[in-house]
């Protein structure tokens, strides 16, 4: 016995969005198409899949099982498809690329021209984003691909692209101007420039412990939900914030002093993209950034 697509289609909104006329709308059909959809899917099933009363609409235990199975068994349909077009079509279309970042903005830029050239059916557009939203729009599907610093989990990582010296970021004072490196224990000496909370943990981690290799705690300064907040919160003297190098390249201030550690770990930065958005064009422009940027990664 075959489900009827519009009966999933159906099925599934409704367990989503638990309101006949809110699916109607959804799905561009009338209330009563609904009504008769998931009446009929009842009847091939045996069973009430929703509990309707006048006032609410609920799954049964029964609806709740059934929408749990076939909603991953429809998505895994849905991609499996999409990457048959993809592969039918080749490169072609539009590809939304982001970067986070001005190191992660000459990557992309390194590996335009070479995406470029190999497929030119294909347009690719440029996106900045920043701390408080980067992740958020790759997940809304404004962007197919963003380059950004590492580590990052939910998304397809691709290839460490470049892997640069992690540096403080510090006031302009005397003593931090005369110091020619620092240890990775100096953060539990001062506040540490916290990052938006939209950013995934393991990233805010990594620029922003809880405490030290040794142990020792690490005191939690402001938040900043762009990089440019987090250098003015710095030279105010309300903390510092571990970068990539390339910082003190695109980013010199006179009230800011980046001092390089000589025991952390680099920063590295790659490309990142949904699973489910795993398709010919994301996997050729990685592709292409792996090859643009060959030399850059140790």
């Amino acid at each position: 016995m075959l489900l009827e697509r519009v009966e999933v289609q159906t099925f599934l909104a409704l367990a989503e969005e638990l309101h006949f006329g809110r699916v109607a709308e959804r799905l561009g059909l009338t209330t009563g198409r609904v009504s008769q959809s998931i009446s009929k899917l009842e009847r091939r099933v045996g069973a009430p899949l929703f509990e309707r009363t006048t006032r609410r609409v609920r799954l049964t235990p029964l609806g709740r099982r059934f929408a749990d199975e076939l909603a991953p068994l429809i998505r895994d349909m849905d991609d499996t498809l999409r990457r048959a077009m993809d592969a039918a079509r080749g490169v072609t279309g539009v590809l939304r690329t982001g970067f986070l970042g001005a190191a992660a903005g000459q990557l992309l830029l390194k590996t335009i021209p070479v995406f470029a050239a190999r497929h030119p059916d294909c347009e690719v557009h440029i996106h900045e984003t920043q701390v408080h939203d980067a992740i958020g729009r790759l997940h809304a599907g404004e962007l197919d691909v963003l380059i950004t610093a590492l580590p990052m989990s939910g998304v397809i990582t691709g290839p460490v692209l470049l892997s640069e010296t992690r540096v403080l970021a510090a006031p302009t004072t005397p003593s931090w101007a005369s110091r020619t490196s620092v240890s990775i224990e100096i953060l539990a000496d001062h506040p540490v420039i916290q990052m938006s909370a939209n950013m995934p943990e393991e990233l805010r981690i990594d620029r922003s412990p809880a405490q030290t290799p040794s142990g020792r705690p690490v005191p939690k300064g402001p938040t900043a939900t762009t990089f440019p907040e987090a250098l003015a919160l710095i030279a105010s003297g309300k903390g510092v914030f571990p970068v990539g190098e390339h910082a003190a390249h695109f980013y010199p201030r006179p009230d800011i002093t980046y001092v390089p550690f000589h025991d952390a770990a680099p920063v590295r930065w790659g490309p990142v993209w949904l699973d489910s958005n795993n398709i010919a064009r994301v996997r050729a422009f990685v592709r292409a950034a792996e090859d643009a940027c060959e030399g850059t990664a140790t």
